[in-house]
């Protein structure tokens, strides 16, 4: 396949590519269809026009590695030849973009699909929380289900939805980059628990900073009253009127603090589960027989539906449980006016001396019969269409 006429855009200065398609992966092959542009090294100072370079490719992580076999020579009359191994990066431009874009649509469907699914469990949590229901689960359904009719279990999901498809796109590309990221920095073959749990973390931080204003403005909108303001685009007007442009922030302390610890569990018990069922024997086994077989996307799935399911579904269970306290402590600060604000520490004693330590856990079980099936389902498609979408 000829490089573009451009000779500077090019690792030759004349002649062209020629890639052998039964030895080279498909993905380097139709990398080299459109336009390319090379960042490259010349070999020798000074080249001639009958100079001839053999080459092979052969990929790592993100970038082409192009490494000369020791079979092969690169003709340059009295200078000699090019050393065998030597290797030369070439970056494909605009790649890493292409991969990140899909990474972030795998996230949104994920996250789409499983709020959809869950949005009535959802709801009943969030009554427990922001109202402080104390009737029992099933005179909480009954009145949503006679006041509200059906549509009220999917009331505020719109939103919810418009909240969580960022927040799960940009934590799932966010923790896949810091976790290479990472692996890059320690050149392990294999990223390692602690790894997992950072890049986890970090993840979890970085789409907290950039979603939680979408979050205050769907909590307002459950609460009390939030029917009065308009939708969407008049809570977040009456929000910053009244109470300022930082208000769509509040809490973002215990936000912080409570999913730094969730996305490590969340992300590095799923990685761990993942990682441990692969290098068993059984994993192995199933590793080969998909190397053997043409599959569908199910098929593809390298832990199987069900175990992809079940391992999304404990990651989810012990996250929650874990930082359950800091997720109801932060839905208080986001209810508090500006005539009544406290700090960070004084709701969390009110809290305790309203209800005690069960305060800190108030909806807890629809808040688990809500999570587990939504983990599941998230790292399902998630990694489902990290399949159909070609994410490398």
């Amino acid at each position: 396949m000829a490089l573009p006429d451009n000779p500077r855009s090019s690792v030759f200065y004349s002649g062209g590519l020629f890639l052998d398609a039964s030895t080279i992966p498909s993905s380097i092959v139709n990398a080299f269809s459109g336009e390319v542009r090379f960042r490259s090294y010349p070999a020798y100072p000074k080249r001639k026009r009958s100079d001839f370079l053999c080459l092979s490719l052969s990929t790592k992580g993100k970038d082409v590695v192009i490494n000369t076999p020791t079979e092969c020579a690169a003709a340059r009359g009295e200078s000699g030849t090019l050393k065998a191994g030597k290797k030369l990066t070439v970056r494909l431009r605009g790649g890493g973009a292409v991969n990140t874009t899909k990474h972030l649509w795998s996230g949104a469907v994920a996250a789409m699909v499983s709020r959809t699914c869950l949005a009535p469990l959802e709801r009943l949590k969030l009554e427990y929380i922001v109202r402080g229901e104390r009737s029992n689960l099933y005179e909480l359904i009954k009145r949503i289900a006679t006041t509200q009719g059906l549509r009220g279990f999917w009331k505020g999901n719109f939103v919810n939805v418009l909240r969580t498809a960022p927040f799960k796109a940009i934590n799932f590309c966010a923790y896949d980059t810091y976790r290479k990221q990472l692996l890059k920095l320690s050149g392990n073959d294999e990223t390692t628990n602690s790894e997992r749990f950072i890049a986890g973390a970090a993840a979890g931080m970085t789409a907290t900073v950039l979603c939680l204003p979408l979050d205050t403005i769907r909590t307002r909108l459950v609460a009390l009253g939030g029917e009065n303001l308009g939708g969407i685009i008049g809570a977040f007007r009456h929000v910053v009127q009244t109470e300022g442009v930082f208000s769509l922030y509040k809490g973002l302390l215990p936000s912080l603090l409570s999913m730094a610890p969730s996305g490590a569990v969340f992300y590095g018990v799923y990685d761990a589960l993942k990682s441990a069922y692969l290098h068993s024997p059984e994993g192995q086994q199933r590793i080969q027989n998909m190397k053997q077989h043409e599959l569908n996307a199910f098929e593809q799935l390298e832990l199987g539906p069900v175990r992809t399911l079940l391992h999304g579904a404990i990651a989810g269970a012990c996250a929650e449980v874990a930082t359950y306290p800091f997720e109801v402590l932060r839905r208080q600060l986001q209810l508090q006016g500006r005539a009544t604000r406290l700090s960070t520490l004084a709701t969390f004693v009110k809290i305790v001396e309203r209800g005690g330590v069960p305060a800190l856990y108030a909806g807890l079980l629809p808040s688990l019969l809500q999570v587990l099936p939504s983990a599941s389902i998230s790292f399902f498609v998630y990694e489902f269409m990290k399949i159909v979408l070609k994410v490398e």
